[in-house]
């Protein structure tokens, strides 16, 4: 039988854990951690996305600072800020909001960052330092698709693992982390040839390419454990809408040895890493264990 890999309740396990050790360090005298999460325009996604991370901080015992701005802002104005919160002590992770409106360069945001606060893990100096083995603050989502991987295989070693995508986000640090996971890692794109035929041969496979139900069972080879990043909304005959994922999960899911499902995968990890994420920044700049 399919084993449904519950990002849900495996964020909640790791959230409590979080607010326990947060909860520990206040107890002993020292400062709760601090993340400063930045908005950027009115984008409803976007909203609805650091709504629930301003939420979920608060209940895990850390201090939320919240920033919002215009779409029109100056990048210079953007700018500025970031270099505030870089100096300012009781802020232990800056998450700049992407996308963010046009005129605004993203990559010139992410640079200004202090890598030490990069609790996105996507400034170049962490970059570098995760393709390089070395200690590193990681990109929140592929980080979550290991831990979520690992609940199918406590050992991945030796695996054949595919990723569908190579975006800086998560195609290219998930082939990171799985090299470190020893797992022998492909990844294909939309330019691979016979796509089909490069995932039936993944032991695991991952979606990232931001297709709707994309990967169907041509794509999936029995026994595969099945990680699906993608998050995309299509209309239903009500005139509502619906989430899927980039795998067809009706189609495929009863093929898998194991399969994250979409709501409620790899989504809920993305915060639960960024969590933890912001108390690794925390104990390192401080010197405090965690």
């Amino acid at each position: 039988m399919v084993q449904v890999l519950d990002g849900k309740a495996l964020a909640a396990q790791l959230r409590a854990d979080i607010g326990t050790r947060v909860a520990g360090l206040v107890a002993a005298g020292h400062p709760a951690p601090g993340l400063a999460v930045v908005l950027v325009g009115e984008d409803p996604a976007s909203q609805v996305y650091v709504g629930s991370k301003v939420r979920q901080t608060a209940e895990v015992g850390m201090r939320s600072i919240e920033h919002r701005l215009a779409a029109d802002v100056a990048e210079r104005h953007l700018l500025d800020l970031v270099e505030r919160l870089n100096a300012d002590q009781t802020v232990d992770g800056i998450l700049v909001q992407l996308p963010l409106p046009a005129g605004i360069d993203s990559t010139r945001v992410i640079e200004a960052i202090d890598p030490a606060k990069d609790v996105d893990g996507f400034h170049p100096v962490n970059v570098g330092r995760l393709s390089s083995g070395l200690p590193a603050l990681v990109p929140c989502t592929p980080r979550g698709c290991v831990m979520l991987a690992k609940r199918a295989r406590t050992d991945l070693a030796g695996l054949h693992a595919v990723i569908v995508g190579r975006s800086n986000i998560v195609g290219k640090p998930m082939a990171q982390l799985l090299l470190q996971e020893h797992c022998t890692v492909t990844i294909a794109h939309s330019r691979s040839r016979d796509l089909p035929g490069l995932c039936r041969q993944a032991d695991l496979l991952v979606a990232a390419i931001g297709r709707p139900e994309m990967l169907g069972d041509a794509h999936v080879r029995e026994g595969a454990i099945v990680i699906d990043v993608g998050i995309n909304r299509l209309p239903t005959a009500d005139g509502r809408s619906r989430l899927v994922g980039d795998v067809d999960y009706a189609r495929v899911a009863e093929r898998c040895e194991a399969i994250t499902p979409v709501p409620g995968g790899v989504g809920p990890m993305t915060i639960a890493c960024l969590l933890d994420n912001t108390l690794t920044a925390y104990s390192r700049r401080r010197g405090i264990p965690a």
